[in-house]
């Protein structure tokens, strides 16, 4: 295995724990399903980086599988988070939608899919601490081009789509300096179903009732 993940460290960090201060994010220790349904995404092209899909292009899914299982098996400790790095509003302007949302738009607080720790949840939920700000703003961004794809229905590009530039650099902003707490793990289960309907994660009990659900 050591080998065969040469190329993916060579990126994402030695073991895959990528420092917030670079680009590419921390692999180590995300939940395996998310971790091998974006390899696959990017096999398949619903994710577009060509130095990623050069890589995988002729893996079979049980390849890439091993490669997951091996990474979220990482428990690893996470860097220090970098100062912040824009004003005190706009950082509670970020924290609200993290752990609010906004209703008057249909926009889910992020913890209501990531969990309340923002670690995200097994198996298929990534977490978005420890990862870097310039890499939020640009997943973010990517999702709103269509760059970024998940199975449909694709909940993120929804979400996506519905926040303003202030709203993605606040959300960045915020993430990217909160700390991870020693011994922090994805979840193994949301405590209320997901708001939203999600291609990825279809496996996830959905709230049939949610103001957010596609109508």
């Amino acid at each position: 295995m050591a080998s065969r993940v040469q190329a993916c460290t060579a990126c994402h960090g030695k073991e895959g724990r990528a420092t917030p201060t670079g680009y590419f994010p921390r692999i180590a220790g995300k939940p395996a399903g998310y971790l091998v349904n974006q390899l696959i995404n990017f096999r398949d092209g619903r994710r577009s980086y060509p130095q990623m899909t050069y890589l995988i292009e002729h893996l079979t899914d049980a390849y890439l599988q091993e490669m997951a299982d091996h990474f979220a098996a990482l428990d690893l400790p996470y860097a220090p988070p970098p100062a912040p790095q824009a004003p005190p509003a706009v950082l509670e302007r970020g924290r609200v939608l993290v752990e609010r949302g906004d209703a008057s738009r249909d926009l889910p607080a992020c913890v209501s899919c990531h969990g309340a720790a923002m670690m995200g949840v097994q198996p298929f939920i990534p977490g978005l601490l420890g990862l870097p700000r310039d890499y939020l703003n640009s997943q973010l961004g990517a999702w709103v081009t269509g760059q970024r794809r998940a199975q449909a229905p694709d909940c993120m590009a929804a979400i996506a789509r519905k926040l303003s530039p202030q709203d993605v650099s606040a959300l960045s902003a915020w993430l990217a300096a909160q700390p991870v707490a020693v011994g922090s793990k994805p979840a193994a289960a949301l405590p209320a179903p997901l708001p939203i309907q999600c291609g990825g994660v279809m496996a996830v009990p959905v709230a049939s009732a949610s103001p957010a659900a596609p109508r």
